[in-house]
């Protein structure tokens, strides 16, 4: 009877915590639907163009899902802008040359699958003449996911940390305490915001550095402009946990957040090619943090880019830590009347 007791009890209070209830049954089917949404999605279609086809060669070539250009420079200049993935250039039509923009060893692999139907004999020949302007022929899958991979756990650890620890502020009652103080709630946030970011700081250099000069993850860029970017997405996190953590009891729902908001932007960050993704799902990726953090990573860490390259995503993070921290004084203000 005594076990009988506690089973009840049990089972009361987990029907109890709707918040428990839809994280045991609702997040795994959301988290598996993204996964089968991301996997089952379309081949990648690479965009290649075709450069001083000789009219000779017209008629031998199948050239209709290529795109044609005049010039290498106006090719090379969509590569750099992201509206092609590669061309082949027949200036010198004894020996075409292959230029392919190399930061993503998959689309690398789909444009050379795509030219190779232009010359089905001669794969050999054609590995030979590749030039990359981004990354080498030597690139690994790590190197084309460390920046994301690298920007997953900061944001994961940051959000984590700060939220729970913001949590636990306010259950053992100091921030009741310093609410009762002079001190305002938008100075206490700011306050809060600077001493969990100093460690933030600290905790960014030392992942970076250990990912890059450690792991050997690749980095062409400056590693000063990547410690920008990864304080930059720490603070988005530090704000995010400490906004959220305001809407949680204790750790326990703290955590729930996890699979709700962290998880699901690992999907949307750049890791999976979002050309392939549907429409109407591939709206979530410009929706998060991680999306903007993900994209300057690889452009210092793979292609090179300067700080000035990284000023939109850079704008855009901030964006997102002042509307977190805005969010989190009108949560203690009005949602927690503590």
């Amino acid at each position: 009877m005594r076990i009988k007791g506690f089973v009840i009890r049990i089972l009361q209070q987990l029907l109890r915590d709707k918040r428990t209830l839809a994280l045991m049954f609702i997040a795994p089917l959301l988290i598996l639907s993204m996964l089968s949404l991301v996997f089952n999605s379309d081949d990648y279609e690479a965009k290649v163009a075709i450069v001083d086809l000789p009219q000779q060669l017209e008629a031998k070539f199948d050239t209709k899902d290529f795109q044609s250009y005049t010039s290498p420079e106006k090719a090379l200049k969509d590569i750099k802008n992201r509206e092609l993935d590669g061309y082949i250039s027949f200036e010198d039509p004894t020996s075409p040359s292959i230029v392919i923009e190399g930061s993503d060893p998959t689309v690398n692999g789909a444009v050379m699958k795509k030219i190779q139907t232009l010359f089905p004999s001669d794969s050999q020949k054609l590995s030979d003449q590749i030039e990359y302007v981004y990354g080498s022929g030597d690139m690994e899958m790590f190197d084309s996911f460390g920046p994301v991979l690298l920007g997953f756990f900061v944001f994961f650890f940051v959000f984590l940390i700060s939220g729970v620890s913001f949590l636990r502020e306010r259950t053992t009652g100091t921030l009741e305490r310093l609410l009762a103080s002079p001190i305002k709630i938008w100075e206490m946030v700011i306050s809060y915001v600077i001493g969990f970011g100093i460690v933030t700081l600290l905790q960014a250099s030392l992942i970076s550095w250990y990912s890059i000069y450690v792991l050997d993850m690749m980095m062409k860029g400056s590693f000063f402009n990547v410690l920008i970017i990864i304080v930059s997405l720490s603070f988005t996190a530090l704000t995010l946990g400490i906004l959220l953590s305001a809407f949680a009891k204790n750790e326990l729902q703290m955590m729930q957040f996890i699979p709700i908001v962290v998880v699901p932007q690992i999907f949307f960050s750049g890791l999976f090619n979002l050309d392939t993704i549907s429409e109407w799902l591939s709206w979530i990726g410009p929706i998060t943090p991680l999306y903007y953090a993900a994209d300057a990573l690889r452009d210092v860490m793979i292609r090179g880019f300067t700080f000035e390259d990284l000023l939109f995503n850079l704008s855009v993070l901030i964006g997102f830590s002042i509307l977190f921290i805005v969010l989190n004084v009108a949560a203690l203000r009005k949602y927690r009347k503590i």
